[in-house]
């Protein structure tokens, strides 16, 4: 069965959430354990992955040196952070799959994702990205055309749009490699995100991609994967995250860990505001709209618990029915 694993950003940094090389190599060998022994067991494993703390860092780079050097955009944070990830997963599961006398190659695809220029994100941002700075601070970084929010005592705030993501455009080029017999590390933090060119006659030889550019945005990785795993005929899409299920009344003494649920009672759960909106609910959504769309199932599930998972033996299993 072809299973997409998706691979929360923080999955990738120390337990205390430090981010330092040896701690994102370090954590990062931890997953790759278990996606080696999937491998090994005969599952046909794609990855993808968040990139949240990394794209910090870089957030935080571009603020001490906007004085000396201009910041980069944001759609260069999540290419950079793509090829970081890339290389440091696909050394560590080649490491960790011939220590199962496993040759099975893999491969990491820089990965652009669709969006609408017209989406309302670009006119309304909100969605709240790197650390708190002071008022001048802020300041200064604004001059370069970002947009902050005053949040109070604690500070001001970069916003930035969240759009909708509609195609991966290197779909393709992840699909020949899996077809192929590689593990495959693909549109990692939900995907460069790109729009159509206003002008322009289009890529020479390449059907469907029309002056694509890169804009300032972030995606988000959950609803990116479902396309990637549509894109690639994925049977199974696994979300890793901090919590081994999904909850009703979350961190409430009465809460309830979901097992095993149909896209209609979890899309009622939605509708209900059961799931945190920056944490939980893309999970949520994006595990409904895979099964809505011909998928077998969807399990959001702890990090530690992927391989069980995998055989909907772990983890809140959504299903059609």
């Amino acid at each position: 069965m072809r299973t997409l694993i998706a691979l929360g950003g923080n999955a990738m940094t120390a337990p205390d959430g430090r981010a330092r090389p040896e701690d994102q190599i370090a954590a990062v060998g931890v997953a790759m354990e278990a996606v080696a022994d999937l491998v090994a067991a005969g599952v046909e494993v794609v990855l993808t992955h968040g990139n949240g703390p990394q794209v910090g860092n870089l957030l935080v780079k571009n603020e001490l040196a906007a004085h000396v050097v201009p910041p980069v955009p944001l759609d260069w944070c999540g290419a950079q952070t793509q090829g970081t990830l890339g290389f440091v997963i696909v050394s560590a599961l080649e490491r960790a799959l011939a220590a199962r006398g496993l040759a099975t190659p893999v491969a990491a695809v820089v990965t652009r994702t669709l969006v609408d220029a017209d989406d309302r994100g670009f006119t309304r941002p909100t969605k709240p990205i790197g650390r708190y700075l002071p008022a001048e601070q802020a300041a200064a970084m604004a001059a370069h055309g970002q947009t902050w929010e005053d949040r109070g005592e604690r500070g001001w705030r970069r916003v930035v749009a969240s759009p909708e993501p509609l195609e991966i455009l290197d779909a393709p080029a992840a699909k020949a490699l899996i077809d192929a017999g590689y593990v495959v590390v693909a549109c990692g933090g939900g995907g460069i995100p790109m729009v159509r060119g206003l002008s322009g006659e289009g890529v020479p030889g390449v059907p469907g991609v029309q002056g694509v550019q890169g804009v300032e945005a972030v995606i988000d990785k959950d609803l990116s994967a479902v396309l990637l795993a549509r894109s690639v005929a994925a049977d199974q899409l696994v979300i890793a995250t901090d919590v081994d299920h999904m909850f009703l009344h979350f961190g409430a003494p009465d809460a309830r860990a979901l097992k095993r649920i149909g896209v209609a009672e979890l899309r009622a759960h939605l509708a209900a505001g059961e799931f945190g909106g920056g944490s939980m609910a893309p999970k949520a959504e994006a595990a409904c709209r895979f099964v809505e769309g011909g998928g077998r199932r969807a399990v959001v599930t702890a990090l530690g618990c992927i391989r069980e998972a995998v055989f909907g033996k772990a983890g809140t299993v959504v299903e059609k029915e």
